[in-house]
C-alpha cells in the first residue's frame, strides 16, 4: 500500500480533479490512499502524522534538502522500495515544515525541487510522478 499523509485539505476544484484522476490511474497498478491531516502547528501536525504511520512502513518525507531524482531514478527507487517494503508512506508537511519527530521516523528524505510549491499542487505532482514510475517500470508509453 502506498499512502500519502498530507497536511491540509485541497480547496481548489481543478486540483481535486487532477488528484482523483491520478489516484484512479495509480490504482490500476497499486493500492494508494491519501490521508489528510488538519493544518495546525508543526508539533500538532507531527503528532497527527505519527499517529497515522503503521508499523514497518517505509517513511519518505518530502523535504527541500532531501535527495533529488530524475523520473527514471525515481521509478527505480519506487520499484526497489516496493519490492522490499509492503507499505510506503509519503509525508507532506504543512506550510511551516515537518516537526523533528516526523523527520526522525523518516527512512528517506526526497526533494522534488529547491523551490516551494503550494501543497495541493505538490500533491498532484507527487501523484503524477508515482504514476509515471509505474508506467516506466512496466515499459508502457507515457508522454515525456
Amino acid at each position: 500500500m502506498i499512502r500519502i499523509i498530507a497536511v491540509g485539505k485541497i480547496k481548489e476544484n481543478y486540483l481535486t480533479e487532477m488528484i482523483v484522476d491520478y489516484l484512479k490511474r495509480i490504482n490500476k497498478y497499486h493500492k494508494i490512499e491519501i490521508i489528510e491531516i488538519i493544518d495546525n502547528n508543526p508539533i500538532l501536525e507531527g503528532e497527527n502524522i505519527i499517529s497515522k504511520i503503521k508499523n514497518k512502513a517505509y517513511n519518505i518525507v518530502l523535504a527541500i534538502d532531501g535527495d533529488q531524482f530524475n523520473s527514471l531514478e525515481f521509478a527505480s527507487f519506487m520499484d526497489n522500495t516496493l519490492m522490499n517494503k509492503a507499505n510506503i508512506n509519503f509525508i507532506i508537511g504543512g506550510s511551516e515544515g515537518l516537526s523533528e519527530e516526523v523527520l526522525k521516523v523518516a527512512n528517506k528524505q526526497i526533494s522534488f525541487s529547491k523551490m516551494t510549491f503550494p501543497h495541493g499542487l505538490f500533491r498532484a505532482i507527487l501523484l503524477e510522478q508515482i504514476y509515471r514510475s509505474f508506467k516506466i517500470k512496466n515499459n508502457e508509453r507515457y508522454h515525456k
